[in-house]
């Protein structure tokens, strides 16, 4: 069941990291067998995130090479808070966040070097929301 409330999320939040490189591309056409991860059509033109592979193959340089981060607690779309909390997270360890919001899921593509920062500023939030509220997460 999606969980709404911030502190039960934030409590309950575990980050899994999926496997590959990602990039953000624009106005690129992607051939049969690529895969496109995720697309947001902006009035600009559409945007893609793929794979850095995939992006070389067709001839782009990566601007921006991420890692992708899921967050695996199952939060509700209405919930309030959780990519606030997270990204304020981020922005005080200093890192960038752009962040896709799936059905079940929110992603966060984060710069590939940091990523093992982000998992643990993540961490940190979970484990200080835990403590400074009494809340003993979901298992």
């Amino acid at each position: 069941m999606a969980i709404r409330d911030l502190e039960q999320l934030l409590a309950n939040l575990s980050v899994r990291r999926r496997p590959g490189r990602w990039c953000f591309v624009s106005g690129a056409a992607t051939p049969v067998g690529m895969t496109v991860a995720a697309t947001v059509v902006e009035d600009e033109g559409t945007t893609a995130v793929i794979a850095v592979d995939d992006a070389e193959d067709l001839g782009i340089e990566p601007g921006f090479v991420a890692a992708w981060l899921t967050l695996e607690v199952n939060s509700a779309l209405d919930a309030v808070g959780l990519t606030a909390a997270v990204a304020t997270a981020l922005a005080d360890a200093g890192i960038s966040c752009n962040v896709l919001a799936g059905y079940h899921h929110d992603h966060l593509l984060v710069p590939e070097g940091r990523a093992a920062d982000a998992v643990a500023a993540i961490a940190a939030l979970r484990a200080q929301t835990a403590s400074t509220e009494g809340i003993a997460p979901n298992r």
